[in-house]
Parts: C-alpha cells; structure tokens; sequence
C-alpha cells in the first residue's frame, strides 16, 4: 500500500520527527491546525484502528501519552483535541492509523468536539438500550 505516513517511516520523505521508537513515529502535522500539531502513527500500515493488533494499541495510546504533554509544554498550550478519524466517511484521509494532537489555545474558537455535530441525536430510551445492548454482545 505504501501511504505518505509510512514513506516518512521509511524515511522516503522528509519529516519533522519528533518521537520515535521500535512501533511508533510522531512528527508534525505538515498542514498544522496549531503551532505544535502533531501525529502520531504505528510504523506498519493499519487502516483502521480496529486493525491495529492490541499490543500496537497499547504502543500507539504510550507514545500519545507521552506526546501530548510534551507537545502542550513546548509551545505553552492551554489544553489539547486528541483525536482519530476513524474512516473515510469519519474523514480519515490517509488510510493509515494516525492520532492527532492538536494544541488549543483559550480564544482559539476551535470549540469542543461535540461541535462537529448539529446537537444530540433525539434517541429514546428504548433505542440507546438496544444500541447498548448491541455494542456489548460485540465487546
């Protein structure tokens, strides 16, 4: 497959590493959102993060772990948006696993992520018991 992401893990492309060890890379956004946005990725390809094997899911939220305080420090952030776009249709746009630190700044107008919706879904009890139900029996 070969996606950008892992031409930076070969080193095909130059990149702004910021963090690196034996399964995950972190480097800077090449299109920052804010000064200091970073991403994090698995160095092999996984599309989605329900293909990432558990022992790299625990690799990857480590390495976030470790960045996101580290990021806020270096350009004095007042919080972070930690995030994955999970899919194409979530607006993932390179279909390799990357996780977004993106530092927020008090005035910023960035807002929570509820903002990317409309408002709540108008769900009644009912159906958030069958989703619920649904969500378990595939846990």
């Amino acid at each position: 497959m070969s996606t950008i992401f892992s031409q930076i893990v070969e080193g095909e492309i130059p990149a702004r590493i910021v963090y690196e060890d034996e399964t995950t890379i972190a480097f800077l956004d090449a299109n920052q959102l804010a000064p200091g946005h970073t991403l994090v990725i698995p160095k092999d390809e996984y599309e989605r993060l329900n293909d990432v094997p558990e022992d790299i899911a625990t690799d990857l939220y480590a390495t976030i772990h470790r960045m996101v305080p580290a990021v806020e420090e270096a350009v004095d952030a007042d919080a972070t948006t930690v995030a994955f776009n999970n899919g194409e249709d979530a607006g993932q746009e390179v279909p390799h696993v990357h996780c977004h630190i993106v530092p927020r700044f008090e005035g910023d107008g960035g807002g929570p992520i509820h903002a990317m919706f409309g408002g709540p879904a108008d769900l009644e009890d009912d159906e958030l018991d069958d989703i619920a139900d649904e969500i378990e029996s595939r846990s």
